[in-house]
């Protein structure tokens, strides 16, 4: 699909966007260390970006990997008037106060020092612990910055942690360990336009834990407070010359990787689409600010990391797929608008983009071979099969990569070559049990032979090899294998 051209500014836009006379010479480039937090370095440009914004923050993290620790630190250096709530204990009456009648006989709050009333920063430690009730009652803190339909007037930063929600591939890592931090309503984390995972300690480089162990806590220096403050009104006064700059750019971008992520079960709503607009937006402002970066492909990549809520409710998020998505669209971005790969970027089923990729006569053959490559790995067995068998009698399959055509060759002859097998399973075992199903699901159906002696041959081969020795494992390949055939004869009724 070709190496993306990395989205960089010119001389005269640098120039434009980048005067020199507005970076106050004590600006930290690495400002949580300013603040006593080791080995989270590359946090900076997204703790700096949400600060700009006011953008609510999501940490998600082990014990001990200084969650409360960098808020608590954020809202000292600020010198922000800040409430911290064990959201798992919370009441209301700890967020309103206490109903008391008045003379008049109304309800009044009698507030306590631990109330909301007059915050400028609440962070709900555990939220993911915090009773149903409870959160729905703090939704409209994070999301409108009110309560009960009062704003809450001087409420500018709202903070969460929580535990990581268990997964079904959590067993036996940390996240197994949480099994009373629950998954955060999707709605909720949906108001999140950060949510970040905290590094734990034995990731961090041999300096930084040593670093980290021999670290004293102490008090934030005035000098360090002045520098984190004109850090961050820097990056809002620039982030003005960006949106000139880059918006466009961004827009684009948005639009074209909400359509990748659909791919890889990541569906973001129209509210996050416009909130991963301001993340790039904002992220770039602040790497600007911190180190002078440039490269607004980087920026994005960043703000895409760290704005992606479904880790909030157990989700596995593909990073290393998240990766190639974004760089095929930072390439398509790059392009002229007349060049024909734009169109595949519409297509957000890999299996969609791929036949459609053979159609595009200009594409390069490693172009067009990475996208089959990508079809046939977004498929199960049975349907990969198939995806194969249409791709092989397209004119273009001699023009692809010697590695994909060798793919495509093998699939296509694991399902038209017959195959031979030996039954010696011991009796009643599940291996009989799947070779039974097999000769069932194969010779009585009610398909045509055409379809179903390619299935059959690549269940016995499959069942020879061990893969699809089970019936849970032999009725997925059939029921993918089916729902695939069906899909590629309505397109073929449509070509």
């Amino acid at each position: 699909m070709g190496v993306p051209v990395a989205t960089t500014v010119s001389t005269a836009t640098r120039e434009q966007i980048a005067p020199t006379h507005d970076s106050p010479p004590t600006v930290p480039t690495r400002f949580l260390r300013e603040l006593g937090i080791i080995g989270v370095d590359r946090l900076d440009a997204v703790i700096l970006a949400a600060l700009a914004t006011k953008a609510p923050i999501l940490l998600i993290g082990a014990h001990g990997t200084a969650k409360s620790l960098l808020l608590a630190r954020l809202a000292e250096a600020l010198g922000l008037s800040f409430r911290h709530y064990n959201a798992s204990l919370l009441n209301y009456d700890d967020l309103v106060g206490y109903p008391l009648p008045d003379a008049s006989g109304s309800l009044r709050f009698v507030q306590t020092p631990a109330s909301v009333w007059g915050a400028q920063a609440v962070f709900l430690d555990e939220i993911s612990r915090c009773r149903p009730e409870m959160q729905n009652k703090c939704f409209p803190i994070i999301h409108e910055k009110c309560i009960q339909g009062i704003p809450l007037a001087g409420l500018e930063y709202r903070w969460a942690a929580m535990n990581p929600p268990p997964t079904d591939s959590s067993a036996g890592s940390d996240a197994s360990e949480y099994l009373g931090s629950e998954s955060l309503d999707i709605a909720l984390a949906d108001r999140f336009p950060f949510v970040v995972e905290m590094p734990h300690w034995r990731d961090f480089s041999e300096a930084d834990r040593l670093a980290l162990v021999g670290l004293n806590i102490t008090e934030i220096s005035p000098e360090a407070k002045l520098a984190i403050a004109a850090m961050v009104k820097l990056v809002r006064e620039r982030l003005l010359f960006v949106e000139g700059a880059f918006k466009a750019w961004v827009c684009e971008y948005v639009q074209l990787i909400a359509l990748e992520l659909v791919a890889m079960g990541l569906h973001l709503s129209a509210r996050r689409a416009v909130m991963l607009r301001d993340a790039v937006l904002s992220m770039h402002a602040a790497r600007w600010t911190l180190s002078a970066q440039f490269k607004m492909d980087e920026s994005a990549w960043i703000a895409l990391k760290h704005t992606i809520p479904d880790r909030a409710w157990g989700a596995v998020v593909d990073e290393g797929r998240m990766q190639l998505a974004h760089r095929r669209v930072c390439g398509l971005v790059a392009m002229d608008r007349a060049d024909p790969r734009r169109l595949l970027a519409q297509a957000a089923d890999p299996v969609s983009r791929a036949f459609l990729a053979l159609e595009v006569e200009s594409l390069a053959a490693h172009e067009r071979s990475a996208y089959v490559a990508d079809a046939l790995a977004s498929c199960g067995l049975g349907a990969r099969h198939l995806v194969a068998i249409a791709i092989s009698h397209h004119p273009s399959v001699a023009h692809f990569h010697p590695a994909i055509a060798e793919q495509v060759g093998v699939l296509v002859g694991e399902a038209e070559m017959s195959c031979s097998v030996s039954v010696q399973s011991q009796k009643g075992s599940s291996q009989e049990l799947a070779f039974a199903e097999i000769l069932k699901a194969t010779s009585g159906a009610s398909e045509p032979r055409e379809v179903m002696v390619p299935l059959q041959n690549l269940l016995l081969r499959l069942w020879s090899e061990g893969k699809c020795s089970s019936m849970q494992a032999l009725g997925q390949i059939v029921a993918d294998y089916k729902s695939m055939f069906a899909r590629l004869q309505a397109r073929a009724s449509h070509a």
